[in-house]
């Protein structure tokens, strides 16, 4: 039986991972905080092992690493709200970076050379410009967030060490990715939670937005945990893969596809608050590479995705 490790596994994607790398007969550990919210677990919690880890501290995780000794590590932990990352920069930077490095160098410590996947973003890529969409591996990365600007040193830190240690890292750029379970504060969450609320009556029909033409390449989430166990499983260490439905969807057709599934009448209006500083504009994938040497694609159409989402929400406003 192998075992992993997901690091951040209370988060989005970290209960899917978990639930899809049981199916496959791992067994599987997950490290929290004091603060991680445990109901996200609560499908799974009696089938995996839970290990409490500050990632901050260098010292916890070793003893993490050296008390678990995983076959493979799914790194996922992260300050990943974008928005977040302008209120709190010095916050998202040494969070994200200080925890990707403290887990490669207990990577480098172990007796045992376990395989890592460094789930990076596509907001490492930043400003694109028309005509490098859509976005390959190889394409510049100019971040325009402070969150984007951590996951490119932890992209970078990944690779460094598995060029000066040897050690077995893949890096996975996954596009935008969402589901049910997906937090409030993201946009497609965020626009199902709200019409949830209008249809049950506890909030006035007016749905808060911000920028409706930024355009977003969407996968389902149950998709890309499958991407990245694969990743470890066929991909090259020391490389970086794309993983993307290699279709973009603009906000504005994702909230009129939402509200396409309800018959509530809302008015729309933008929410200066929502804005950010600076916004990536168009994120469209290409994940030729990835699909070549692992067979993957998305299964779910993200009509399904949404769909599924609105009724997470109604379930649980209800």
């Amino acid at each position: 039986m192998k075992r992993a490790l997901i690091t951040g596994i209370t988060g989005f994607v970290g209960p899917h991972l978990a639930e899809y790398l049981l199916k496959q007969g791992y067994e599987v550990y997950g490290t929290v905080r004091w603060r991680s919210n445990p109901e996200t677990l609560a499908e799974i919690r009696d089938r995996i092992k839970i290990v409490s880890s500050d990632l901050k501290d260098a010292h916890n995780v070793n003893t993490c690493l050296q008390k678990v000794e995983p076959d493979e590590i799914y790194h996922l932990a992260a300050q990943s709200f974008v928005p977040t990352s302008f209120e709190a920069p010095n916050e998202t930077l040494i969070n994200n970076i200080a925890t990707t490095a403290n887990i490669l160098e207990a990577m480098r410590l172990l007796s045992n050379k376990p395989k890592m996947q460094m789930a990076g973003s596509s907001e490492e890529y930043g400003l694109v410009y028309p005509d490098e969409v859509p976005i390959r591996e190889t394409n510049p990365l100019r971040p325009l967030s402070p969150y984007g600007v951590s996951k490119v040193a932890c992209d970078k830190l990944t690779l460094q060490y598995h060029h000066s240690y040897g050690l077995k890292t893949v890096v996975t750029r996954a596009f935008n990715h969402e589901g049910p379970k997906r937090g409030e504060v993201f946009v497609t969450s965020n626009f199902a939670k709200q019409i949830a609320e209008i249809e049950a009556g506890r909030k006035k029909p007016v749905i808060y937005v911000g920028n409706l033409e930024a355009q977003r390449d969407y996968s389902d989430v149950r998709d890309i945990v499958k991407a990245y166990h694969l990743s470890l499983q066929k991909c090259d260490p020391g490389e970086v893969y794309n993983i993307c439905s290699e279709r973009s969807w603009k906000i504005k057709d994702v909230l009129a596809y939402l509200l396409s599934l309800s018959k509530v009448k809302v008015d729309i209006e933008k929410d200066p608050t929502r804005m950010r500083p600076s916004d990536v504009e168009v994120l469209k994938g290409d994940c030729t590479k990835f699909r070549e040497k692992t067979g993957w694609k998305p299964e779910i159409a993200f009509e399904k995705t949404l769909e599924d989402t609105l009724k997470y929400w109604r379930e649980k406003i209800k």
